[in-house]
């Protein structure tokens, strides 16, 4: 009699591209992160140079923000990147981040030229290429446990947020996106970002002069005001 043919569990077939994902997670978003940032720092660095001569310039020093964000697991590090905005005592008492705003600054947010710094953060694995933006430090206690789970995976220097609305999204379109990367986070998916992400730069397009509707996240108080009163 003829032995059948030993075939894999079905079980097993089904999870191959869960083990894919997980090791892409584990292994290959890191040396996508490092191969990708270590050839674009020869361009990136004069450019850099170019961009912290020119905030020397029209805001003084300090020319780099330094600020705690949360990263992985939600442990915090420091964010790294170009000031644009002015010093609280170059400016009125009281002024707001919109009226310490330059010229200069406006510019660089709108590119993104201010965030070339991160790239550091994404040598020292801190940041990654692709992921949810960090957010800050006070928002950790304000979020959901579902809202929780865009920490597990490294903050990045772009997202699915950020081609999808940027700051013309609410806080609950922002984090339903970051989750729906988190659970869909791929070679593939990063690659599509990338590219996306460089259209959308060339074209300075998603910048804060376009509009935000986010402002301050106040978790769930924010969205117990929002709830329609009985009665």
């Amino acid at each position: 009699m003829a032995r059948k043919p030993e075939t894999e569990p079905a079980a097993a077939v089904a999870s191959a591209p869960d083990r894919q994902r997980r090791f892409y997670l584990q292994h290959g978003k890191r040396l996508l992160d490092l191969v990708l940032t270590i050839a674009v720092l020869p361009l990136a660095l004069p450019l850099m140079v170019l961009v912290a001569l020119a905030v020397w310039l029209a805001l003084g020093r300090p020319v780099l923000f330094r600020q705690w964000r949360p990263g992985l697991g939600g442990r915090p590090f420091t964010l790294v990147k170009f000031r644009s905005l002015r010093r609280p005592e170059q400016a009125t008492l009281g002024a707001s981040d919109l009226e310490r705003s330059t010229a200069l600054g406006r510019w660089l947010r709108r590119t993104s030229l201010d965030e070339l710094p991160e790239l550091w953060n994404v040598l020292r694995g801190e940041m990654s290429l692709v992921g949810p933006r960090p957010l800050l430090m006070k928002y950790l206690e304000r979020y959901s446990d579902e809202e929780r789970r865009r920490h597990a995976v490294r903050p990045g220097l772009t997202g699915w947020a950020q081609i999808h609305g940027r700051n013309r999204t609410t806080w609950q379109e922002r984090f339903a996106q970051d989750l729906w990367y988190v659970d869909h986070c791929s070679l593939g998916l990063d690659c599509r970002i990338l590219a996306r992400t460089v259209v959308e730069l060339l074209q300075a397009d998603g910048g804060v002069e376009q509009g935000t509707r986010l402002g301050e996240y106040q978790g769930e108080r924010g969205r117990r005001a929002k709830e329609p009163r009985s009665g």
